[in-house]
């Protein structure tokens, strides 16, 4: 199990945060997936051979939200 932390500037609510956690948890070999919307930052515990960051990022933005690079 691998842990990433991804930074979303945008975050800003718990509504962000429901829907970022919302799409991320389902994901195969997502542990767990926790916003923290004071830091502004999403930190996933994954099994990355299932589930890689790119899968992740991509998840984000089809939320609605920029992750930079």
């Amino acid at each position: 199990m691998t842990t990433i932390t991804i930074p979303v500037p945008e975050i800003h609510c718990d509504h962000c945060k429901q829907s970022i956690e919302g799409a991320i948890a389902p994901l195969p070999g997502v542990a767990s997936a926790v916003v923290d919307v004071a830091a502004r930052t999403v930190t996933v515990a994954v099994d990355t051979a299932r589930t890689g960051r790119a899968r992740l990022v991509a998840e984000i933005e089809a939320q609605g939200y920029e992750v930079p690079s």
